[in-house]
C-alpha cells in the first residue's frame, strides 16, 4: 500500500468525525467541507510513520483549520443581515440515539457556542463534546496546556451560565411538533399557545435574501400572535417531520422546494425556543442525510 493510499485509508476512516468538529466550531456545512478540504491537502504530506495517534492528528489539523476559518466567519457574521442560525443538517436517528452529541449540534447550543471567542469555542468543542486531552488541545491550537485549562474553566462557566436548562427530550419535542401540525391543519391555536414558555422566543434567518424576522421576537404572546400570521401561510404549503440536528423538526415546502425548516427547544413541556431557517443559501444540504459521529 502506497503512502497516498495510507492517508486515504486514515482519511476516510475519520472523515465524520472531522465533519462533526468543524461543523461543531463552525455552524456551517459549507464550511466544514472546506475544512475537509484543508485538512486532506495537509495530511497527504505527512510521514506517516511518525504519526503515533491518526485520528488525533487528523483532529488536530482539522481543529486548527476551522480555527482559522471561525476568525473570518465571525468577521463575516458582524455583517450579516437580521438573526444568524447554524445550517439546519437532516440527520440520522443513530445521532439522536447519542444524547451528548444530540445536544451539542442542537440548535440551541451551537447559538449558546457562537457566545463564545474562537478559542474557548474550539477548547470547549475539543474537551467537552470529544473528550480531547488538555495536551492534544494545546497542539491543536498552539497553547500550552495550563493555559488550556484555563480556557477551558472559562468557557464551561460561559456556556454553564448560558445553555438551555435541561437536555432536550425527544419526546416532548415530538408532542410540541404535533401540535404545531394540528394547528395548521385544522386553524387552532389553542393546544399550540397553551405549550409557549412565558419567555420563548423566535428567531427566524433570512440572511437579507428572502423576507425573515429581523429580530427576536420574545414572550408568549408576542410569538403566539405571529405563529397566527405564519399558520395560515404554512397551511398553504406541506409540512414534513424530519430529523434535523438531531431533534425532530419540520420542513416547509411550497410547490415541492424547501420554504423553512423550523426546529423546536422544548424544556420541561413548555417551548422555549422556534429556529427557523429560510435563508436559501443554507437549505442545500437537506436532500441527504449527514453522518454525525464523535
Amino acid at each position: 500500500m502506497t503512502g497516498t493510499d495510507r492517508a486515504t485509508e486514515a482519511f476516510v476512516a475519520h472523515r465524520n468525525l472531522l465533519f462533526t468538529v468543524a461543523y461543531e466550531l463552525l455552524g456551517s456545512a459549507a464550511d466544514a467541507e472546506d475544512v475537509l478540504q484543508e485538512t486532506w491537502l495537509r495530511w497527504v504530506g505527512v510521514d506517516l510513520d511518525t504519526v503515533l495517534d491518526q485520528r488525533a492528528y487528523l483532529v488536530r489539523i482539522a481543529s486548527r483549520q476551522a480555527l482559522q476559518r471561525l476568525r473570518t466567519l465571525g468577521r463575516r457574521k458582524e455583517s450579516y443581515v437580521g438573526p444568524w442560525l447554524p445550517e439546519p443538517l437532516l440527520t440520522a436517528p443513530d445521532v439522536a440515539e447519542d444524547v451528548e452529541l444530540a445536544d451539542s449540534v442542537s440548535m440551541a447550543m451551537m447559538l449558546v457556542l457562537e457566545t463564545l471567542k474562537p478559542t474557548e469555542r474550539a477548547v470547549f468543542v475539543l474537551r467537552e463534546v470529544f473528550g480531547l486531552e488538555y495536551d492534544e488541545i494545546a497542539a491543536a491550537i498552539d497553547k500550552k496546556p495550563d493555559a488550556v485549562r484555563q480556557i477551558a474553566h472559562r468557557a464551561r462557566s460561559h456556556v454553564a451560565a448560558r445553555r438551555p436548562r435541561g437536555v432536550v427530550s425527544a419526546d416532548q419535542t415530538r408532542g410540541a411538533l404535533e401540535a404545531f401540525q394540528r394547528a395548521v391543519n385544522t386553524g387552532d391555536l389553542q393546544g399550540l399557545v397553551d405549550m409557549l414558555a412565558p419567555d420563548v422566543v423566535f428567531l427566524g434567518d433570512g440572511g437579507g435574501v428572502v423576507q425573515a424576522l429581523p429580530r427576536p421576537v420574545v414572550g408568549a404572546g408576542k410569538v403566539a400572535r405571529l405563529l397566527a400570521l405564519a399558520i395560515v401561510r404554512m397551511a398553504e404549503g406541506t409540512l414534513e417531520s424530519t430529523q434535523i440536528n438531531g431533534q425532530p423538526a419540520m420542513i416547509l415546502r411550497f410547490d415541492g422546494e424547501i420554504d423553512t425548516v423550523t426546529v423546536l427547544h422544548v424544556d420541561n413541556g413548555r417551548i422555549t425556543g422556534f429556529y427557523a431557517v429560510r435563508n436559501p443559501e443554507k437549505l442545500n444540504n437537506l436532500a441527504n442525510e449527514v453522518p454525525l459521529t464523535r
